[in-house]
């Protein structure tokens, strides 16, 4: 079963998101969020990767009905870069290097900034 949590604003405490799916395995980055019909607020996408390169944590849009937010966070969980991304567009590459990519309801860009620190807790089930 994968693993999913909530996503926390250190500075403020903040729950981000309620619902956060940690994505590390092959498959799942493979799938991503491609051929889903909507992301609903409070839901996200949280891919991991094996380093932090600006390269290793591109995506892209391809076949995807609607507009993301994301988020790239360092091995710190310190956000880097955010971006609009929309839909079929061939990449979107932070400006630094990042380990983590959170995708998300585009709403979320209203409550990160470059430079703010989040944290990942776990779910128990």
């Amino acid at each position: 079963m994968p693993m999913t949590g909530r996503l926390i604003h250190r500075g403020t405490g903040a729950t981000l998101l309620e619902n956060v799916r940690w994505c590390a395995s092959f498959w799942c980055k493979l799938r991503g969020l491609m051929f889903r019909r909507e992301l609903p607020p409070g839901e996200g996408l949280l891919f991991v990767g094996d380093r932090s390169s600006r390269v290793d944590s591109s995506i892209h849009m391809l076949f995807m009905a609607f507009p993301i937010a994301v988020v790239w966070l360092d091995d710190d969980f310190r956000v880097v870069d955010t971006r609009l991304a929309k839909p079929w567009r061939l990449a979107y590459v932070p400006s630094r290097p990042a380990r983590y990519t959170l995708e998300a309801n585009p709403e979320l860009l209203t409550r990160v900034e470059i430079g703010d620190e989040l944290h990942f807790e776990a779910s128990n089930h």
